[in-house]
């Protein structure tokens, strides 16, 4: 795959072919390359387990799974970030006060329901951890909990404590996947991604699709590594490798109540390279962020913006998020209509609120590497319109379509292909970049926020 958000990391190895991008044909295709990402470092096991249930603010049958990360031992070397929505999920409340404990032995995570403003829901967390932990011979506060779903119903503390012990029992050594099919919501399927340092390697999943324009953290994202990196160390290069990754994308410009990155050292393996570990970080992290977005709720098209020259990284950053956050300009990308004066509206529209003083006489703006716009006027000509329309083409996920019922519902679920919408916009005004990530507006999108309950 190209490695469009990141060069290769010094002397890491990242399971993938870097000069050429994925493509799948199938389902099948698709999972096999995920297990080869899938391999766990030493010193961990996963195990799930998923049961019916019935929630209690909308009595219908309904089903949840549970994921258990664990430890062969506590580690003290841990680092976690969160939303900063100001109504916290009570997981990420609880989260927030074991990022002071000593050690950390296991993660605990629910989907279906977020726990979020849910009265009791502190207690219910604790509750959970308590119960595992008395599993997994720990320590309560050795236990972070994760909950994901509905935001506003409680947990069902009696059905979750009454499977926790098939999930304990389920424990398991080698691969990550069950991990990552666990944790999914609305997801169309897992993402997983890993990386060799030495003689230890880092393996990653993250679960997300909808609610997603991530502040300090994304969606629910795991890290696991066996290489001995410090507490402070670790929780340094998180924040560094969040901030150019899961920070730099939007789907529907939405931030999420439970975003949760959490990474965890086993330290088995002696780091050697502090600069490799770093760089395989990152990539792990840019890629799963890329892997999020292409995995959004109805996202059909892979909108990928490049701001350059830019007065300061700040303004870079936000106008790239203005531009994938433009509702009519999301709603053209997913027609495959090149209505570029979408595209400069919406430029225009972040500069007049936000950056009132910048020059836009030299700004040029290109889609796919065809110049629409410089020197304050549109470059448009009927052969770029064909070549602009045919661009849009090639990066569909897929073609969509109304089932017999009506409903706009995705017809594939794994990956055609990693191609985007490449979008150029160059103010020639600074030396700051950014490279934003960003998804179409679809019918699809719609269906599935109209009966996300139902």
């Amino acid at each position: 795959m190209q490695n469009r958000l990141h060069s290769a990391p010094r002397r890491a190895t990242c399971e993938r072919v870097p000069s050429t991008a994925l493509t799948f044909s199938s389902r099948d295709e698709h999972r096999a390359w995920l297990a080869t990402q899938s391999a766990l470092p030493r010193g961990f096991r996963v195990g799930t387990t998923r049961f019916d249930f019935m929630p209690k603010e909308a009595p219908k049958p309904a089903k949840m799974t549970l994921t258990l990360i664990a430890l062969d031992r506590p580690t003290p070397d841990f680092a976690a970030m969160f939303t900063k929505n100001a109504f916290p999920g009570a997981p990420v409340i609880v989260g927030r006060q074991r990022l002071g404990e000593p050690v950390l032995g296991a993660i605990i995570i629910n989907n279906k329901i977020s726990n979020v403003c849910a009265p009791g829901g502190v207690e219910t967390s604790e509750r959970v951890c308590a119960e595992t932990a008395r599993l997994l011979g720990l320590p309560t506060t050795a236990v972070l909990p994760s909950s994901t779903g509905v935001i506003g119903w409680g947990l069902p503390a009696g059905d979750i404590i009454a499977h926790l012990p098939k999930a304990a029992g389920a424990l398991a050594s080698g691969s990550i996947m069950p991990a990552a099919a666990g944790i999914v919501t609305t997801d169309l399927y897992p993402k997983v991604r890993g990386a060799v340092v030495g003689a230890g390697r880092i393996v990653g999943i993250a679960k997300g699709a909808g609610m997603i324009e991530p502040n300090m953290a994304t969606m629910l994202v795991y890290i696991l590594t066996d290489l001995a990196v410090p507490r402070d160390t670790l929780r340094a290069l998180l924040t560094k490798a969040v901030n150019t990754s899961f920070n730099l994308i939007s789907i529907d410009s939405d931030t999420s109540t439970s975003d949760t990155v959490a990474l965890v050292s086993s330290g088995l393996v002696p780091c050697e390279d502090l600069a490799a570990f770093e760089a395989a970080l990152t990539v792990v992290c840019r890629d799963l962020a890329e892997d999020v977005v292409r995995n959004g709720e109805g996202v059909r098209h892979v909108i990928r913006v490049q701001v350059k020259n830019a007065a300061s990284p700040t303004l870079a950053c936000a106008l790239g998020k203005a531009i994938v956050n433009a509702p009519l300009f999301k709603c053209a990308v997913a027609g495959n209509d090149p209505n570029v004066g979408r595209l400069v509206q919406a430029i225009g529209k972040h500069v007049g609120a936000h950056a009132a003083g910048t020059d836009l006489s030299k700004l040029r703006a290109s889609i796919g590497g065809i110049e629409i716009f410089a020197g304050g006027a549109f470059r448009l000509n009927p052969e770029k319109e064909t070549a602009l329309v045919a661009h849009l083409k090639q990066a569909e996920l897929y073609v969509s379509q109304p089932t017999a019922e009506g409903a706009f519902v995705p017809p594939v679920d794994y990956p055609p292909h990693e191609r985007c919408v490449e979008i150029e916009v160059d103010l020639n005004d600074g030396s700051s970049e950014a490279t934003i990530f960003g998804g179409d507006l679809t019918h699809e999108y719609v269906s599935e926020n109209a009966d996300y309950r139902s």
